[in-house]
């Protein structure tokens, strides 16, 4: 157990207000619609927290079928159903009106004569109830974008999670696309107005696909790359968020094959789509393009704050924003105007004898690199976990790709109520303990849950930012803490820990997976659901 890590809390001193002072600001609901978790995060918030009960401590996954796939009956415990991903599985599921809906990669497809190529993404949509399968998207790679992009990763598959809502599913697919889907599928016929389904899913084989009712339907598709000249590096990834008339989604731009220049420095990071058309009604234009470090990542959140709703978006620049939201869509293309912005890495990131620390001398890859992969390396990081809004407050820390390696990180709490620059004034506190983070935090009950790459996983009093304990899970960490039922949730590359929620850290479980659980668990209708990269589990008592 580690508490020695320094806390700096100016922002707290500054104001003479803890959290007490800011209770009084309208805030959205946590994450929950009817117990559905419609969207990552469950709420626009993405306070990963989650009001279930009845939730199982524990469960047996059961074995594989090695002869025909799958898992063998009978050898689960507390399990409702399971279902096979592909090779990948990144983005989270989300639950709503009866369906199940995962991203992942088109392997599975092998007996499926109609698709012959094996990269690109795969949406798949299950009935909550049974776990069979009702529909699937089917997103070949991608062949028309130059090499300079190194969009080189779409064997990755559909590593964004979707949002559900009504009868509309909306996903960024791994081609670099925002598609609107019809909950239903094909079942109810192919709505429009697009209709090319099968030449969307034959993708540059052209081979013949004959549309069924297990098939996905595409309402409109907009494309980021055609569209705004993106240019995408690695995977697209980006969970999008509906709010009023619009759906908000990030584009994944980011620097070239190289990893030094970036290739669309005017592109938008940020944008906005008619929810019902596919227009868009909105961009960033900020510049963040022009000084990102690696990749815009990081998911769109929401909170109302003094009244009125603000986007917040963790930059690849390493910069956190509060943009004004749009409820209802105008003529035109509209700029996102900022609220604030706060630099999320201090001058000792940033800066190293006066001098700016290139991005790159942290990635443990490069042959100049000092980086050993021990977390001590301190240089500039960016922001892929999604700032959480809780209590007129925003929680969020810094990180940088897997592969670059461990390195030292920095945990924030934000003043949300503040504008313009709020580097200073609206830092209430930050936390250095913490290493390189991709996950996002869980906030209840007055602490703060938030996990590292190193696999660590922290317990902060949310009004002080003081660490209450810490648990290492011993296996490298990317997704977050689900809260649920009393307990947390946690994966990591070699399975789930539970534990239980408190201001002590209570072990409960530790259950192999046989997979890496790269995701954070969902809960919903008396269900928790359990991604790895090959299956996903619905796990309920018995």
């Amino acid at each position: 157990m580690r508490t020695t890590a320094s806390v700096t809390t100016p922002g707290l001193a500054a104001s003479g207000a803890p959290l007490r002072m800011l209770l009084g600001l309208l805030a959205l609901p946590t994450g929950l619609l009817a117990d559905d978790w419609p969207r990552w995060g469950g709420g626009a918030d993405c306070n990963m927290v989650s009001r279930e009960r009845g939730l199982p401590q524990s469960f047996a996954p059961g074995e594989r079928d090695l002869q025909h796939g799958g898992i063998l009956a009978g050898t689960t415990r507390n399990v409702r159903w399971t279902a096979r991903m592909g090779s990948y599985a990144y983005g989270n599921p989300v639950v709503a009106r009866g369906r199940v809906i995962v991203g992942t990669d088109v392997r599975t497809l092998t007996a499926d004569a109609r698709f012959n190529h094996r990269k690109g993404g795969l949406v798949k949509c299950f009935d909550e109830a049974t776990g069979s399968l009702l529909w699937q998207l089917v997103t070949p790679e991608r062949t028309d974008v130059p090499a300079e992009m190194h969009f080189s990763q779409q064997h990755l598959g559909t590593c964004s999670s979707a949002a559900v809502d009504g009868d509309r599913v909306y996903v960024v697919t791994s081609a670099g696309e925002v598609v609107c889907l019809d909950l239903a599928g094909q079942s109810n016929g192919n709505q429009g107005p697009f209709t090319d389904e099968a030449a969307y899913m034959a993708g540059a084989s052209n081979a013949p696909v004959v549309l069924s009712a297990a098939d996905a339907d595409i309402l409109w598709r907009y494309d980021v790359i055609r569209e705004l000249g993106v240019s995408i590096h690695d995977a697209a990834s980006c969970a999008a968020l509906v709010h009023g008339d619009l759906v908000y989604a990030t584009t994944a731009n980011g620097v070239d094959k190289g990893h030094e220049a970036i290739r669309a420095p005017d592109a938008p990071v940020l944008i906005a789509l008619d929810k019902r058309t596919g227009r868009l009604a909105a961009r960033e234009r900020e510049g963040i393009s022009a000084r990102l470090f690696h990749a815009q990542w990081c998911s769109p959140s929401l909170g109302v704050v003094n009244g009125r709703p603000l986007l917040f978006l963790g930059g690849g620049d390493g910069i956190c924003y509060a943009f004004e939201a749009i409820a209802k869509v105008g003529d035109g293309v509209a700029d996102l105007r900022k609220a604030w912005s706060y630099d999320c890495n201090p001058p000792e990131f940033r800066l190293r004898d006066g001098e700016p620390i290139r991005y790159t001398r942290g990635d443990r890859r490069k042959k100049d690199s000092p980086n050993k992969s021990d977390g001590t390396y301190l240089g500039p990081s960016e922001i892929i976990a999604t700032p959480v809004f809780h209590g007129g407050r925003i929680y969020v820390g810094i990180g940088q790709d897997p592969a670059h390696g461990r390195g030292r990180g920095l945990f924030h709490c934000i003043d949300a109520t503040k504008t313009g620059d709020i580097t200073s004034t609206g830092c209430l506190w930050r936390f250095d303990g913490i290493e390189r983070t991709m996950g996002t935090a869980a906030v209840h009950d007055g602490l703060v849950y938030v996990t590292d790459l190193a696999g660590r996983l922290y317990c902060l009093e949310a009004d002080t930012g003081r660490c209450l304990w810490t648990h290492d899970t011993d296996a490298e960490t990317w997704g977050g803490a689900l809260v649920a039922d009393g307990r947390l949730y946690v994966g990591n590359k070699k399975g789930l820990h539970v534990l239980r929620a408190g201001r002590e850290a209570v072990p409960l479980e530790k259950i192999p997976l046989g997979a890496a659980a790269y995701s954070t668990p969902v809960a919903a209708n008396g269900a928790l659901f359990v991604t790895t990269l090959n299956y996903l589990w619905a796990v309920a008592a018995r």
